[in-house]
This record gives structure tokens, C-alpha cells and sequence, in this order.
């Protein structure tokens, strides 16, 4: 059975190019040059989202240089003790909507110190896999069209987030058990 998913694994992708290509064949579509267009107007939003993307990015490194997510956890502490969250991970909610970058950073670190196996890095990995980069899809695909109302988008994906990050959090604990005291 593993070969098998194996093998499917790796022929998934070149067999959905080759379909496509396929399809665009027997429909007598004009493939490379419509790869071409996709790829011209694609670069006008890539362009236009620019601004957007570097305003972001800067807020998020400034966020951490200055030290407020260090304040912002120390707050967060007695909530994230009541809800058995380790302290390691916790960064990890808050980064998650905001930047996958960084919370892939956060979540190599947490492997260099409790490895990838570990209770702690589990969690860190069901994390990542579990939730999106809330704000970062707003500011493309909000961007992208020049929506600036965003209405209760923005604050639906973050309440997503944040049962993504509970919802990892059970869903470990089922799984793995409790997590084990060093």
C-alpha cells in the first residue's frame, strides 16, 4: 500500500500538466500562447501587489525586532498555561496568519532544539499544515482587485486561525497524548 501511495505521489503532478496540456489539445486551444497571456497579466498584478506585500513584510519584522511579540507572549502567558500551549509554539499562532516565512523560521528552530519528532515539534507541524497566512491571501487577493473594504473577511480568517491552532492543538493531544514534561 505505501508504494502504491508513493507512486501516485509522485506521477500526481506530471499527469495533471499532461492532462491539461491535453485537454487544451483536443479543444483546439492555442496552449503556449495562452500560457503567454497568463503569464503577461500575471506579472501586472505581481507588480501591483508589490507595495502591498513590502508594507507587510516590514510591519512583521518590526513586530518582532522591537520586541512586542515578546511582550505580546509574556501577556499571553497565563492563557496559553490555562490552554496547555507550550510557549515555544505559541509565536507560532500569531506569526501564522501573517507571514509563512516566519513561521516556517519558528518552526525550524523548534525542530534544532526538540527535533521534528518531538511532542512540541509535532505540534509546530500540524500548526503550519493546519492553517493559512490570513493575512497575507487578503492583502493578494484584496489587493490584487483593489477591494479596501474588506467587510468580515479579514475577521472570519483570523477566528479560522484560531481554531486552527486550538484545533491542532486537540487533535496532537488525541494523537500523541499529553505532552511529556522534560
Amino acid at each position: 500500500m505505501q508504494a502504491f501511495i508513493t507512486a501516485v505521489s509522485e506521477w500526481m503532478l506530471p499527469l495533471l500538466i499532461a492532462g491539461i496540456l491535453v485537454a487544451g489539445l483536443v479543444r483546439k486551444v492555442p496552449i503556449y500562447n495562452t500560457f503567454v497571456d497568463g503569464a503577461k497579466s500575471g506579472f501586472g498584478t505581481s507588480i501591483r501587489l508589490i507595495p502591498h506585500l513590502v508594507a507587510m513584510m516590514v510591519a512583521v519584522q518590526v513586530f518582532r525586532a522591537s520586541g512586542a511579540m515578546d511582550l505580546l507572549m509574556q501577556g499571553l502567558s497565563p492563557v496559553l498555561h490555562w490552554l496547555h500551549i507550550p510557549p515555544e509554539v505559541a509565536p507560532m499562532g500569531l506569526l501564522r496568519p501573517i507571514t509563512n516565512m516566519g513561521s516556517l523560521a519558528l518552526m525550524a528552530d523548534i525542530f534544532k532544539v526538540h527535533g521534528p519528532d518531538s511532542w512540541i515539534g509535532q505540534l509546530a507541524s500540524t500548526m503550519q499544515a493546519a492553517s493559512d497566512t490570513t493575512l497575507y491571501v487578503v492583502t493578494v487577493y484584496f489587493g490584487s482587485v483593489g477591494i479596501r473594504k474588506m467587510r468580515y473577511a479579514l475577521k472570519v480568517g483570523l477566528l479560522a486561525d484560531l481554531a486552527s491552532v486550538l484545533g491542532s492543538l486537540v487533535a496532537v493531544y488525541l494523537l500523541l497524548g499529553p505532552m511529556p514534561h522534560a
